[in-house]
């Protein structure tokens, strides 16, 4: 895995203080002073062994980052179980391990690690010494008992091509709005990789119903953990994590929706919402299978890297929430107002749009995967009753147009080996040509995006034909619109690239069928979406 610069950038701080240190952290609170000893890993302490009950695994387990010689392992222990074991506040060993077989009888790596509670007692195990390209599986114990098993793929060799590479992407899983039965279906594919792109909790209420939790938006460290707890006890997710290893980015409902580097959405002072950012990002890094790498410093926390499969694929995963400027025409839909043509308005910053840009034009991959958040083609929603011109999608790439045509420039000045973008956010399933100029349908085809709908946001969902009729017509860039829920299993191999859009028919109650909604491919060297 390749990483970005080791400097942490704030927006909105006196650029003589942007870099973020664990010291000038310290001054946001004493709250957090935990978190930032913690993150020096420092000597471990003597732990005396716990003895549990019940099994302390019940969010499961998972795997991370993988690389040709290893991965994350990932667990975090139940809280009920600590403190009937009377070790809440204490750091817990756990031991796991990694096996050739289901059957763990040819164990190739083991190790212990501490689950401190600075950290809500949750374990990043970093596992080297793996073999590259193949199948392993992982558990882990603590107090004599052990969690479920599961099974993680380690990613090519450096120079490998091999004949093809099977991955799945999702994004925006609202435990309230309905049931993860997509991922149940997604998990039976037996995908090598699944890469998750944001909103994988929700902060705050609203819309249908479906399946309860609790309804004050979050604000405090609790609060976030108690959260991602809800959502890791669906047992399809579970089973999806457990399946293979995740690549996974946030977008904004990890913090607060729509906010933009420090600015929130509604009205909260600014040393308050960075607390609130702070916290949102320790839960963030507490459940989910990263590397200490991405280990938060207060409000700071380093998450745009890179992943090469061999030379077949590399994935550059975006963060276009920590860094970017604040909506320049309001976060909704609208037309645009001239501030937000500004060339120095970003959704990437500097630093991080520098290292995409370098490692695009560096890299050895035959294809290039953007995995990020947000929808990057244009996309003109046609005069509706009572407006008098097109408007856009603000808080997309259509609110930040001089950077994107930044990247589409360089994606075609540099000839960068087929560019896919990977998005989620808008709950519906897209397909697009990613065009020069994106007011002339003739101009350059410099890539493709592949936009997958929701796992449960938003409901049920349905094909809105007059919209999609509407949006095709504005915009002959895009190739499909579907509003029903699911996600992407994409093939790509050395020749092309083929993308499924998976839907299922209801997520209000469990048990949905799955279908595939469209296909699509795209031949190497040939930029350009056709129907498969």
């Amino acid at each position: 895995m390749r990483g970005p610069p080791a400097e942490l950038l704030l927006p909105g701080i006196p650029p003589g203080e942007r870099l973020i240190t664990r010291r000038r952290f310290l001054r946001f609170g004493r709250g957090f002073a935990a978190l930032a000893a913690a993150g020096a890993l420092p000597a471990w302490r003597s732990v005396r062994r716990v003895r549990f009950q019940e099994s302390p695994f019940t969010l499961g387990v998972a795997s991370g980052d993988p690389t040709a010689s290893g991965a994350v392992l990932w667990t975090r222990l139940d809280p009920a179980e600590l403190a009937f074991a009377d070790a809440a506040s204490r750091e817990v060993a756990v031991r796991w391990e990694v096996s050739a077989d289901d059957a763990f009888r040819q164990i190739v790596r083991t190790g212990e690690s501490r689950a401190l509670p600075e950290l809500g007692h949750s374990v990043h195990a970093e596992v080297e010494g793996l073999e590259p390209g193949r199948w392993y599986w992982y558990r882990f114990d603590a107090g004599g008992i052990e969690s479920p098993a599961g099974r993680l793929r380690t990613a090519p060799a450096p120079g490998e091509v091999p004949a093809s590479l099977r991955f799945a992407f999702a994004s925006c899983q609202h435990y309230e709005h309905g049931y993860y039965t997509a991922y149940r279906h997604m998990a039976a594919e037996e995908p090598e990789l699944i890469i998750h792109l944001g909103d994988y909790i929700y902060e705050m209420r609203y819309g249908e119903i479906i399946r309860d939790a609790a309804p004050d938006e979050l604000m405090t460290l609790a609060d976030y953990r108690n959260r991602y707890a809800l959502y890791r006890s669906d047992p399809d997710l579970q089973a999806a994590h457990a399946a293979c290893p995740w690549i996974v980015t946030w977008d904004d409902h990890e913090v607060d929706n729509n906010y933009a580097g420090a600015v929130p959405e509604d009205a909260q002072g600014r040393h308050e919402f960075l607390m609130r950012r702070a916290a949102a990002y320790q839960a963030y890094y507490e459940f989910m299978p990263l590397r200490r790498s991405s280990m938060p410093t207060g409000p700071a926390m380093q998450l745009f890297r890179r992943l090469d499969f061999g030379d077949l694929a590399s994935f550059h995963v975006l963060d276009t929430r920590q860094y970017r400027s604040d909506q320049a025409c309001g976060d909704g839909r609208a037309p645009r107002c001239w501030p937000a043509f500004t060339p120095d308005r970003t959704l990437l910053g500097a630093a991080q749009e520098a290292w995409l840009h370098d490692g695009l034009a560096s890299g050895p991959a035959r294809w290039n995967f953007l995995a990020q958040q947000v929808r990057m083609a244009e996309v003109a929603i046609p005069p509706r009753e009572g407006e008098s011109e097109e408007s856009f999608s603000l808080d997309m790439w259509d609110g930040y147009p001089a950077e994107r045509e930044r990247l589409l420039g360089f994606l075609a000045r540099e000839e960068v080996p087929n560019p896919v973008v990977l998005t989620g956010d808008i709950h519906s399933h897209w397909a697009a040509d990613l065009k020069r100029d994106f007011g002339d349908p003739g101009s350059a085809t410099v890539g493709v995006e592949l936009v997958g709908s929701s796992i449960s946001t938003g409901g049920d969902g349905a094909d809105a034909q007059r919209f999609t009729a509407e949006i095709l017509a504005a915009n002959p860039h895009v190739r499909l619109f579907s509003g029903l829920r699911g996600y992407v299993s994409v093939t790509v191999g050395p020749e092309g690239c083929r993308s499924d859009f998976r839907t299922v028919p209801y997520v209000s109650r469990p048990g949905a069928p799955v279908e595939t909604r469209a296909s699509f491919a795209v031949e190497d060297v040939r930029a350009g979406l056709e129907e498969a």
